[in-house]
């Protein structure tokens, strides 16, 4: 990674510039004139202009670009703004006010070479179809190769926590995300939420009521996708704005069948709701009416079909997640799931 630019000749600013960057683990490069700064400004991922330069670098007509913001330690003049503009700065941040927002922004640097998370939404075509159930294998399955956090956007469910065994475990949930505003860094949500190991969940306290906020889940959703390897999405069968939305982000959409008669025609419905079918892919759980003709009904093709798990109840409630053996049924369609989803993103 290509360090920071730091262009300041204020001793103050750079000073907690330099705090700052060394909370987020960051080694910037300093720039301590216009010249030195247009030598460093195309390469450098992040430019932070300290105001105390920022007329002399905008008489040198540097290149516009993304990345640059314009800092001030103390209260900001007027005319900084319209500076600002001259050197095509995103904003103006004022120190220590902003402090938090330039750590948060370092620290996301760090997560710039991590290509952006698997995004995989799971949805029940009827009730009790276990979207939840397979969500959270499929998390866990892929934990073993990388970070992963389960997104529960159900408030209705069963909790991806309690699925987890993670209910105890302390952590944000919804309740503290949806009363905050701004950018959420992805180290700071990856290591806010309850997690084993590799797997982290957010989700809701146990009888909580809170509306899900559309700021909330984009934000989430976006530091997920930077922090984690794959990012698993619990979805509502309820239609909502919030979760179309979602949905139209999702790099495949799982629906979780149960082949009856019943079933098959709930989970007509549901993909009828969405606008791509091609994204969309079914999980048949159990015995019943055959594949092929699921696929025939729903106009939506069959990924992996899977026998019900005998023991899934007891080591759900014995905090082991629906997964305990890599050869059940649930590890194996979850495992398959995810190597067709990994062929298909490496051949896009």
């Amino acid at each position: 990674m290509t360090a920071p630019l730091f262009v300041t000749r204020d001793d103050t600013l750079l000073d907690e510039l330099l705090r700052l960057a060394a909370a987020a683990g960051v080694t910037p490069d300093v720039a301590h004139d216009g010249a030195a700064a247009l030598r460093g400004w195309a390469a450098a991922p992040l430019i932070l202009l300290g105001a105390d330069l920022a007329d002399e670098v905008a008489r040198t007509g540097p290149t516009r670009r993304a990345g640059v913001f314009v800092v001030a330690w103390g209260s900001v003049p007027d005319d900084l703004f319209r500076t600002a503009l001259a050197v095509g700065a995103e904003s103006v941040a004022e120190l220590p006010r902003s402090d938090a927002w330039v750590t948060e922004t370092l620290t996301d640097l760090g997560e710039r070479g991590r290509s952006r998370g698997l995004v995989v939404g799971v949805v029940g075509g009827s009730g009790g179809a276990g979207a939840t159930t397979f969500a959270c294998a499929l998390a866990q399955v892929a934990a073993r190769s990388g970070p992963v956090v389960v997104i529960d956007a159900d408030p209705l469910g069963p909790g991806a926590d309690r699925m987890l065994g993670l209910e105890s475990s302390d952590g944000v949930r919804w309740d503290a995300l949806c009363r905050t505003t701004g950018r959420l860094s992805a180290r700071s949500l990856r290591e806010a939420l309850p997690r084993r190991a590799g797997l982290g969940v957010l989700t809701w306290h146990a009888g909580a009521t809170v509306r899900l906020q559309a700021f909330a889940l984009r934000e989430a959703l976006s530091a997920a996708q930077r922090g984690h390897d794959t990012v698993v999405l619990d979805l509502p069968r309820s239609p909502d704005a919030v979760v179309d939305e979602v949905v139209a982000r999702c790099d495949r959409l799982l629906v979780v069948v149960v082949p009856t008669v019943a079933g098959v025609a709930s989970a007509g419905r549901v993909c009828a709701r969405f606008a791509d079918p091609s994204r969309l892919g079914l999980v048949v759980r159990g015995n019943g009416v055959e594949p092929d003709e699921i696929a025939r009904v729903t106009g939506v093709p069959v990924v992996t079909r899977m026998a019900d798990q005998r023991g899934l109840a007891e080591a759900v409630d014995l905090g082991l997640g629906p997964v305990r053996s890599r050869r059940g049924p649930l590890a194996r369609a979850a495992d398959e799931v995810l190597t067709r989803l990994t062929v298909m993103r490496a051949a896009a």
